[in-house]
């Protein structure tokens, strides 16, 4: 492998991505803020092409931009600046791909000094996140038409090896938002506000379907109406009918009538597109104006992980906990756990709802299933 050069000779600073936009009721990432670094396998002048077929390009740029979703694509993004900067730092070359730079770029990652410290033990990534960056090459140099980065080479697969067996951990899950705890939730928000009443929708739409939290940003009020959106919402006399492009292809989920109409997320969303005077596009939009109106800007979807730490934190969910670690307890998959946790059915409806593809990766969110119900201790005789 190429001798790693003393960081002591560091030329250019190490790059610092922009901090995550925390201003409430954020508007979602533009096209831009998404695009930007991201590579695109199709020529980028069309100077010389029939008109026809420059349009014809510009299409074929938003499928290229539509094969991936804004959050990955801005991931990938920004994995790939992270491992240019250490390149340049070590005076190597990040193009082409080379599988002795990468491993060694993954074991800086792995052991703390990847992020421009001079020496090991400053913050190692995790394994997920070592494994992304991984994917985030791959598909980079992909884009830009280089020879493929073979994953596979002994530089890469040993050393990856190595770090899934020294550094793997068990995931850390997000607190399951049980009903208790959602109806305590639904009580810290502003009565008889636009915001308040567009959180309460959004809460407990995301609970009663299961939905992760780009899923519920990405609902809009009709089919076919945004170019950016998930799905949509269509409200029936016995519940709501949620189409949605999943992870795992499109799937249909059904929300029916709560039995109390306080804590009825059909009646909650029915309250939003009155109050909002919604007829057409995103669903959840921005509440601008000091709370006074309803922007056309659909919301990013970190704002459901801020409004369902939020709310717990003030509605004193799991206030046995510090309130450091509380805040570290909660965020859009709460509400996944929350149902998958509480709904008492057949195993298989659950699955179903929250669109996983295995029996498996739903047991993973429910938090409060009863574990030894099957004690195979017993069953062989002791």
């Amino acid at each position: 492998m190429p001798q790693i050069i003393d960081e002591n000779s560091e030329i250019h600073p190490p790059e610092r991505s922009a901090p995550p936009h925390s201003t409430a009721d954020s508007a979602d990432v533009s096209a831009a803020d998404v695009s930007a670094g991201v590579p695109s396998p199709l020529a980028e002048t069309n100077a010389g092409l029939p008109a026809h077929l420059q349009d014809l390009t510009e299409r074929a740029r938003g499928y290229v931009a539509a094969a991936s979703s804004a959050n990955t694509r801005k991931a990938y993004a920004a994995d790939w600046k992270h491992f240019t900067a250490w390149c340049r730092r070590q005076s190597l070359p990040p193009l082409p791909p080379d599988p002795q730079v990468v491993g060694l770029y993954i074991t800086a990652c792995a052991s703390g000094s990847a992020a421009g410290t001079t020496k090991c033990g400053g913050k190692s990534d995790s394994v997920s996140t070592i494994e992304r960056r991984l994917a985030a090459l791959g598909w980079n140099y992909a884009q830009r038409g280089e020879q493929k980065l073979d994953r596979k080479d002994r530089a890469i697969a040993t050393v990856m090896a190595g770090i899934r067996n020294r550094h793997a951990a068990p995931p850390r899950q997000k607190e399951a938002i049980l009903p208790e705890d959602l109806i305590a939730m639904l009580e810290t928000l502003e009565r008889g506000t636009l915001r308040g009443i567009r959180d309460r929708a959004m809460l407990l739409v995301g609970f009663a379907g299961g939905l992760r939290r780009s899923e519920i940003t990405g609902l809009d009020l009709g089919r076919d109406q945004t170019e950016d959106g998930r799905g949509w919402i269509e409200v029936l006399d016995k519940g709501a009918l949620v189409t949605l492009r999943g992870k795992t292809g499109w799937r249909e989920v059904e929300i029916g009538r709560g039995s109390s109409e306080a804590t009825c997320p059909v009646a909650a969303v029915e309250t939003w597109v009155k109050f909002a005077k919604l007829a057409k596009g995103p669903l959840f939009r921005r509440v601008t104006g000091q709370g006074k109106n309803v922007g056309p800007d659909r919301l990013n979807d970190q704002e459901v992980a801020r409004l369902v730490k939020k709310t717990a934190l003030a509605a004193g969910v799991r206030g046995d906990l510090s309130e450091a670690e509380r805040g570290q307890k909660f965020g859009g998959h709460s509400l996944r756990a929350g149902l998958a946790s509480s709904a008492e059915v057949d195993e298989g409806y659950v699955q179903r709802q929250l669109g996983h593809a295995s029996a498996e990766m739903t047991r993973r969110y429910q938090r409060r299933r009863d574990r030894f119900r099957i004690n195979l201790t017993k069953a062989a005789g002791l």
